[in-house]
């Protein structure tokens, strides 16, 4: 059973030093930014001023350890660029002029102007923007349909190249919510309990976990596991630290992803190891994966990877020892061929019968964040429901299957046609997308949006995106003044259940997301009686209520800060993954579908295959002429969350400039030195860099920095973000057939000097 554990011998939330110093316990997330990987804090305040930050050695997960973002903490909170006020523009949009203004009259503008759209264009015109991994997306939702009634949710993120695919691939085939490997997260005494053991190997595909700690994972995890005997497979362009000390690393051609996939799925099938037992119990569809395998040998895929086919047989032969596991990254999302990677590297876990196993891929509960709309003011009957047609549905409808959000390249089109209907207002919510990793051809998406007839942005620092776009700003506090919650891929995953507790007063006049979706509800809907919008400790008591084996209210977990989430293994031998409570997998055959009956229904191809890149030197021999590198683009880096932290002292000392990754052999030929401002160029468009020599790029490729921007240069001129923003050279719907995925990490490009 799911079950929440308490360290008994923790220090109080509280503690008081000799010199009246008080020392705090709580959790971060966001602001500053980070996924939800709610690493333990100790705040450190004297006189209601705060002193520093360090880690909490308590906490059951990081044990005191924290990156150098949470340590400058400090500089963030009392940075002089924050904003403290609520402001509304006065000037032009961009011309930088601001006017001081209440929150009552932040409100009365926000709900005039909701009302006037809703009114002329209809209510799904308003719509509601997140970004990725923030705290304010748990909010985003509610907001949106909730408070005003529409279902125009958007993440402007190109293809949804984030999570979105692999969580589709994990619903469709292993009839699971989110997968992660296992590193004893959840039980209480982490390693040294009895049930658990090391995964012999593990296999890093696309991801830097110590940089990115994804979606509440506790990235450091990967250093425990092999400090216990682990040994990693590496796949990866780059070679980062991990691939430094990995058995094998297989630094492949960017984007030929699925090739390799496939080609390992091919000789773990070969080897005759895989587990046969589980296959016949659990799997459907194994000798149709079986004869399409056979079609995609390593020597076929070392002429497309580069990967030495000897390789690849090696690897399949540690993948089918058990247990083993997989940290599966990002780069699978951002590729169009993303749905059928996942496919072939989850299908080899599936029939190694490394699933929900200890030190295998941990399967996850189903999530209890679907955004339940119970006070929507424009209840449709079932007629004008039907007739609802979501931005980007009728061309992609895998989309609402997976998320509640507009497809995100054709959002843009919606933007600049009006089509299938106008949006009009815009609340975009904590994410400085014309900056950021997500939205691809960015001039385009500020020319649209400068169209609309309303904007209202909330953050903590003014932004290209607030500079450009927004007529009303609202300020943010950080997670050190506001409370909320904090869980592993949303409590679908085992391991922290922590509280964000309020610790120091609000920054100048500062709220938090929830506190402003609280005040937006009282003031759109004064009647209800709904007790979850009662106040911030209702909200949250409401959202812990629905999950297994929490009997706790949020006060109550504030109190004694973290808790440790148990989840069980092996749920699908247990009933604890289908609704009906039944043994299997939530897929339509009960069974984990290797040949998948909902890619079928969806017209796309039910078993795994691979295309190769569209812009690539094999398929446009036109383009490679001039433009002969493959550009990549997200790699992680320790001093930032996308495109925050940019205006922070310390950590722009660390990692001053954008930079481009470039191997020696490949900048001598270009005349490029170490340190050098080049300019990398396709025939989209051209982005200024710092240029970095470094052997861990393959020659004739280049790894560029993304989410950059120049706090220094001041709002007039949007902080410089089109000079070094990559994303001007990367196209707008390009996606896969299903809607998933772009070229993120695959784009031809030339480099020079910029002098």
């Amino acid at each position: 059973m799911a079950t929440l554990h308490w360290n008994e011998k923790s220090a109080p939330a509280v503690t008081e030093l000799a010199d009246g110093t008080k020392v705090y316990r709580t959790n971060a997330w966001s602001p500053p930014g980070c996924h939800g990987v709610g690493c333990g804090l100790r705040i450190f305040v004297k006189d209601g001023e705060l002193q520093k930050v360090e880690g909490d050695p308590d906490h059951p997960i990081t044990k005191g350890r924290l990156c150098v973002r949470c340590l400058t903490m400090k500089e963030y909170f009392y940075h002089p660029d924050r904003i403290k006020y609520p402001m509304k523009r006065v000037g032009q949009r961009g011309e930088n002029k601001w006017q001081r203004i209440t929150w009552d009259e932040a409100y009365d503008i926000i709900v005039e102007n909701y009302q006037a759209c809703a009114e002329k264009w209809g209510v799904n015109s308003v719509s509601v923007w997140s970004g990725t991994g923030r705290e304010a997306c748990r909010y985003q939702t509610p907001l949106c349909l909730d408070v005003f009634g529409s279902k125009t949710i958007v993440h402007p993120n190109s293809g949804w190249s984030c999570l979105v695919p692999r969580m589709a691939v994990m619903s469709w085939i292993l009839g699971s919510a989110y997968v992660e490997y296992d590193y004893a997260n959840g039980l209480p005494l982490r390693y040294d309990d009895p049930r658990w053991e090391p995964p012999k190997y593990m296999l890093v595909w696309g991801r830097d976990p110590l940089r990115c700690n994804a979606d509440g994972l506790w990235g450091h995890s990967m250093i425990e596991l092999m400090k216990r005997g682990t040994k990693l497979i590496s796949v990866d362009p780059r070679a980062n630290w991990l691939a430094t000390r990995a058995e094998y690393h297989l630094q492949l051609r960017p984007g030929t992803d699925a090739a390799l996939a496939l080609a390992l799925l091919h000789a773990v099938i070969k080897t005759g190891k895989y587990d046969k037992e589980f296959v016949e119990k659990w799997c459907y569809g194994f000798e149709e994966l079986a004869e399409r395998a056979n079609q995609y040998n390593p020597e076929w895929a070392e002429g497309i990877t580069g990967v030495a086919a000897a390789d690849i047989y090696a690897v399949a032969e540690c993948l089918v020892q058990k247990p083993s596991s997989a940290c599966i990254g990002l780069a699978i999302d951002q590729n169009p061929n993303c749905i059928q990677i996942g496919h072939a590297l989850y299908s080899i876990f599936a029939i190694t019968g490394n699933l929900d196993i200890p030190g295998g891929l941990f399967m996850g509960q189903p999530t209890f964040f679907a955004g339940d709309v119970n006070n929507d003011p424009n209840q449709k009957s079932e007629e004008a429901e039907a007739e609802f047609e979501g931005i980007g549905y009728k061309e992609f409808p895998a989309i609402p299957m997976i998320v509640n959000t507009t497809h995100p390249d054709c959002t843009l089109d919606t933007l600049e046609t009006g089509r299938p209907y106008p949006i009009k207002f815009a609340f975009i919510q904590s994410t400085n997308f014309l900056a950021s990793s997500i939205v691809v051809q960015p001039k385009r998406w500020y020319e649209a949006m400068r169209k609309l007839d309303f904007i209202v942005a909330s953050d903590i620092f003014m932004n290209p995106t607030i500079a450009g776009l927004a007529d009303l700003v609202l300020p943010i506090s950080t997670s050190l003044e506001h409370d909320g919650i904090v869980m592993n891929s949303m409590a679908s995953q085992p391991g922290q259940y922590g509280a964000l507790v309020k610790i120091i007063e609000d920054f100048g006049e500062t709220k938090s997301d929830l506190e402003i979706l609280l005040d937006l509800h009282h003031r759109l809907h004064p009647d209800s009686q709904d007790p979850r919008w009662k106040d911030t400790d209702s909200y949250l008591s409401h959202d812990m209520a629905p999950m297994p084996g929490v009997d706790i209210t949020f006060p109550e977990l504030k109190e004694r800060v973290i808790a440790q989430y148990e989840l069980e293994y092996r749920k699908y031998e247990k009933g604890l993954l289908r609704p009906d409570g039944q043994p299997g997998v939530n897929t339509p055959t009960g069974m984990i579908e290797l040949y998948s009956t909902m890619l079928e229904a969806l017209d796309e191809d039910p078993l795994p295959y691979y295309m190769e890149p569209k812009f690539s030197a094999v398929s446009r021999p036109d383009i490679a002429g001039d433009y002969p590198m493959i550009m990549t683009t997200g790699a992680r880096r320790f001093t930032s969350f996308h495109s925050e932290h940019r205006q922070i002292r310390t950590l722009r000392e660390i990692h001053p400039w954008p930079t481009a990754e470039i191997n020696p052999k490949t900048a001598a030929a270009k005349g490029i030195t170490e340190g050098s401002w080049i300019y990398v160029e396709n025939p989209w468009s051209k982005a200024k860099l710092y240029a970095h020599l470094t052997p861990i790029v393959k020659e004739n490729v280049v790894s560029i920095d993304h989410g950059w921007w120049y706090p220094e240069r001041g709002p007039e001129k949007m902080f410089d973000v089109w000079e070094c923003n990559i994303n001007n050279l990367i196209p707008n719907k390009e996606n896969g057939k299903l809607g998933f995925g772009t070229h993120f990490k695959s784009m031809p490009c030339t480099i020079y000097r910029a002098d």
